[in-house]
């Protein structure tokens, strides 16, 4: 590569054009120290325009690696070997990571590492393309697809990007474009000769872009999707009341509504007998825009002993389990997940010599996570004894009012709450839907049952934001009818309670995706919870059943043990509900697979979660196609001699025009060039010529070029000239078939 003005500029330009795909990235992502990646490209842009040798090139980006590797991530000095000899263990640890498919294990390290590998070969490919190829117009488009892809679906502005990106793109591909002409023609030229072209060229870029900037827009056709995405730009994931928000477990919960966007981020792990819903805390007072707390009753207790939360009485019925609990390394909260029956928390990571200490707030039934000195602590890996109840319909039915000999008044009223402003109508419609029930267990389940019906809607997005007369609840029964599973619990939880039956709110997670089996013998399965599996329900108190769960949001399914046998069957117990087969749970993210509105309509939701279930089912078959369309792709490139002559002819055959020798003799000279009878640097075309028709016996090129120098030099034939020129290229084109 010549070390010329023109190869420098080339440099600079596609340094700017990569540059591009880094500045959304510490806007829209948790990325960090970004200026040092940026001073890595400018850097290997450097030494590739210097043109050291491989070796030197390859050592200076190795130690610049390592170097910002060691600056980011380590406390040790560059030059102590003990950093290096962990950082290559964490390089073994990780690939082994890599192997399992445990991607959100990988750690921060080794991802700073495969970021600047990524670089490290966008680079080369770049070089290549400048100075070999002299072809860049699929990376500039790309990169311009890639900023305003942002652009529109995130809240990056890319206004200044776009003209930045569109001035370097065309600058470079009109340099290009010159120096593909003067190698294509073999002419040598002046220094002036290229201010003469670079002149124009700049003028063109510079008028296009003022008038770009200046010209009218016209309003756009879609509604702006970045408000429902603004949220991704919120790197703390604080919530923001009543307004959009990152789904996850949250603490604030006193204004509801509103959009949310998806989070994959992993939350934990659990290794367990089947899936289960986790608990994180319960809500006992609504204000008519979200739930409150009404106060805090501490009460410590240590590892081993009994947790004191007590969800049911001695009397149900239960089935002894544990569970393993590995929370993720990104989990901030020094809350404890559980299931409902939680009894003990026998094991705990990060163990505190001195005994762990936990408190239980006995109003919302949170677990806090805290050392011995008093500090919290965010739970590592922990196992949880727990009892999973075993309801009998005919002791939940026995329920038909308030009685306070079994059921403390201050307890009843408490879980009975309704704000004053609530509206007559959803006490209205709570009758209307139970009228024909007598216990609160069935009328809990004519409620529930209430909200699978067509006129409800499960969404994300379009989520209305209660208005200071509004109530949350009675806007979604009667005005929205659409919305999540805040809506749907709230709204079941305050219906119950204007029918007289104490019920509280929950939050916590379902239980996660399938991930894998523990082993073997144990027969355990392994659960995966995210972030998009943070999750609100109900609780139904029964003085002789105590807490019940609930599932009132469309498309979700928790199932509880409940045995109807002792009731008969459903035409004698109009109230009791069928028992239900234990199955795994089809859905159990915040994004329920529910059905369509109408026939017409397209839910991608649904389509996309079928891929990814049938991926996850069949995912052998599916690398093995990959790998045998993977061979067949190489096997076409390897024998491209033998077919792509055929399908460069058929496009050419029906054409009329004469002018078409001019892109028609071009493919030519590359199928020679690949047949092996390449063209010397200084070869002019008519030499060129002579040297193919003697490899072939023929004047067949010569007669073809001289129709191409004609058309070059004139930009006219005479009429008719193609049907022979054609005539010609194709007997050429057959002769370099291998």
């Amino acid at each position: 590569m010549k070390r010329d003005i023109p190869s420098f500029l080339l440099n600079m330009l596609g340094f700017l054009l990569l540059w591009e795909w880094l500045r959304p990235m510490e806007k829209l992502t948790n990325t960090d120290n970004i200026e040092m990646f940026i001073v890595f490209l400018l850097v290997s842009f450097v030494i590739s325009y210097l043109n050291l040798k491989w070796i030197w090139q390859f050592l200076i980006k190795i130690v610049y690696i390592l170097f910002s590797i060691n600056q980011l991530h380590y406390e040790e000095g560059f030059f102590q070997a003990s950093w290096v000899m962990s950082f290559f263990g964490d390089i073994a640890h990780n690939i082994g990571l890599l192997f399992t498919r445990q991607w959100s294990e990988i750690t921060n390290e080794f991802r700073t590492l495969l970021f600047f590998v990524l670089l490290w070969l966008m680079v080369y490919l770049i070089h290549y393309w400048l100075l070999n190829r002299q072809r860049i117009f699929i990376f500039f488009f790309m990169t311009l697809v890639y900023i305003t892809v942002l652009d529109t679906f995130t809240p990056y502005s890319a206004k200044i990007a776009i003209v930045r990106t569109v001035v370097a793109g065309f600058a470079v591909m009109g340099m290009l474009t010159f120096s593909r002409i003067i190698h294509r023609e073999n002419v040598s030229y002046h220094p002036s000769f290229v201010r003469k072209w670079m002149a124009p060229l700049a003028v063109m870029i510079a008028v296009s872009v003022l008038v770009g900037i200046a010209a009218p827009k016209a309003a756009p056709i879609w509604p702006d999707p970045v408000p429902y995405l603004t949220a991704n730009n919120d790197k703390d994931k604080k919530e923001s009341a009543g307004g959009i928000h990152r789904i996850g477990y949250g603490t604030d919960d006193s204004v509801l509504g509103g959009p949310f966007i998806g989070d994959s981020s992993p939350a934990f792990q659990y290794q367990a007998n089947g899936k289960t819903y986790w608990k994180m805390e319960t809500k006992d007072t609504y204000t008519g825009k979200g739930w409150l707390a009404s106060g805090s009753t501490p009460i410590s207790f240590r590892q081993e002993d009994l947790v004191p939360v007590f969800s049911y009485p001695d009397t149900v019925e239960t089935i002894k389990e544990s569970v393993i609990v590995r929370a993720h390394v990104n989990y901030k909260y020094n809350y404890i997940m559980y299931p409902a029956g939680v009894k003990k928390i026998v094991k705990m990571l990060p163990q505190d010599p001195n005994g762990n200490k936990f408190f239980i707030d006995t109003t919302n039934e949170r677990i806090s996570f805290f050392k011995n000195d008093n500090r919290p602590a965010a739970p590592q890996v922990f196992t949880l004894e727990f009892e999973k109840p075993k309801y009998k319909a005919s002791d939940l039915i026995k329920t038909t009012s308030f009685n306070p000999n079994e059921m403390n008044p201050e307890f009843y009223k408490k879980y009975t709450q309704v704000p004053e402003a609530l509206p007559d109508r959803v006490k209205g419609l709570a009758e209307e839907i139970t009228k024909e029930k007598s216990n609160w267990f069935e009328k809990a389940k004519a409620v529930e049952s209430y909200f699978g019906k067509t006129e409800y809607s499960y969404d994300q997005k379009n989520v209305a934001v209660p208005g200071e007369n509004d109530d949350y609840v009675d806007q979604f029964l009667f005005d929205t009818k659409r919305g999540y599973c805040d809506n749907f619990s709230s709204s079941m939880a305050i219906m119950l309670r204007t029918l007289g039956i104490p019920t509280r709110w929950v939050k916590g997670y379902t239980g996660g995706d399938f991930l894998q089996y523990s082993d073997e013998s144990s027969g355990e399965q392994v659960y995966a919870v995210t972030n998009n599996n943070a999750h609100s329900w109900v609780e139904v108190y029964f003085p002789n059943q105590g807490w019940v769960p609930f599932e009132p949001t469309k498309g979700f399914s928790n199932e509880i043990i409940i045995n109807y046998e002792a009731v008969g069957n459903s035409a004698n117990n109009p109230g009791a509900t069928p028992p239900l087969a234990q199955k795994p749970q089809k859905e159990e993210k915040d994004e329920p697979n529910t059905k369509k509105d109408s026939e017409g309509t397209f839910d991608f939701n649904k389509m996309w979660k079928s891929i990814a279930t049938a991926f996850k089912t069949n995912w052998k078959m599916g690398v093995f196609l990959l790998v045998i369309l993977t061979f067949i792709v190489w096997i076409l490139y390897r024998v491209r001699g033998k077919w792509v002559p055929y399908v460069v002819m058929l496009r050419y055959r029906f054409k009329k025009k004469d002018e078409s020798i001019g892109e028609a003799y071009l493919i030519l000279l590359a199928q020679l060039d690949r047949y092996g009878l390449k063209r010397k640097e200084n070869q002019t075309l008519r030499n060129y010529a002579r040297y193919i028709d003697t490899f072939f016996s023929t004047r067949e090129m010569t007669r073809l070029t001289v129709y191409y120098e004609q058309y070059m030099y004139h930009q006219h034939l005479p009429k008719g000239t193609w049907e022979e020129s054609y005539k010609l290229w194709e007997n050429l084109i057959k002769k370099t078939i291998a």
